[in-house]
């Protein structure tokens, strides 16, 4: 069964590298968190039940295909456990900061199965990129009755 994360939330990256997850989020955090590289130059952010029905498609990969062991190689190695402290607080590592580009503040957002964590500027221009593209997105997912 999915979370259904939703909403957008902006929050500062303290000096020690720790967002605030937002308190709307946190009950599904309560087991732990997996971070890792996500597409389009953010972070995504599993719950611990999320990443293992992840990771399970993942496996499901033909191992002969040099992209799909490439694909596997990036998402597991750049993974990194944690978990929430008292003040719903999660430690981004610092190589995950350093391919998301986040240096201060963060957006937050909720993509259904998991959460992204983008920085302002890659989020703003993506969606100014796609607002114009929506409708065409749609049409071409309509086979999948969105």
């Amino acid at each position: 069964m999915s979370v259904g994360f939703v909403g957008e939330y902006v929050y500062n990256i303290d000096e020690k590298g720790r967002i605030i997850i937002p308190a709307r989020l946190r009950h599904a955090f309560g087991s732990g968190i997996v971070l890792t590289v996500g597409l389009d130059r953010c972070l995504w952010g599993f719950t611990r039940d999320g990443w293992e029905r992840f990771s399970a498609k993942l496996d499901e990969l033909p191992q002969g295909l040099a992209d799909a062991r490439t694909l596997k190689r990036f998402l597991f190695s750049q993974a990194a456990e944690g978990s929430l402290d008292r003040q719903g607080r999660v430690l981004i590592p610092e190589n995950l900061r350093r391919f998301a580009r986040l240096d201060g503040e963060a957006v937050i957002v909720g993509v259904g199965d998991r959460i992204e964590i983008w920085s302002p500027e890659a989020w703003q221009a993506f969606k100014d990129e796609q607002v114009a593209n929506l409708a065409a997105i749609a049409e071409q997912l309509s086979d999948f009755g969105i």
